[in-house]
């Protein structure tokens, strides 16, 4: 929860150039910022509050939410195209296994 009496309230359009870029030069888009505020990342949402029309957050909670997100592992979200390859290579795997493992084909 921001404590308006001893964080440093920052709006959230200038969030993205308080943040590092990313690998490829660009900075994060602000359209991330209002993302990781309505529906959060990886299980955390960034801590926000509205004064007035404008919504803020505070560098003490960009830092907690980016800590709580290196603190968790990252799970990739498996497609199910990616999942069906998973599953037909598990597949294969195991009728060659089958097939090495039985006396008629050895």
């Amino acid at each position: 929860m921001i404590d308006l009496h001893t964080e440093q309230l920052v709006p959230i359009g200038q969030v993205p150039s308080l943040l590092p870029s990313r690998p490829n030069g660009r900075r994060i888009h602000i359209s991330a910022i209002y993302r990781w505020v309505q529906r959060g990342a990886r299980g955390r949402r960034l801590e926000a509050i509205q004064i007035g029309g404008t919504t803020y957050t505070s560098r003490e909670a960009l830092q907690r939410f980016a800590i709580s997100r290196d603190a968790q592992p990252v799970m990739l979200p498996v497609t199910t195209a990616r999942r069906q390859r998973q599953i037909n290579e598990a597949n294969r795997r195991i009728t060659e296994i089958l097939r090495g493992s039985r006396p008629e084909d050895n």
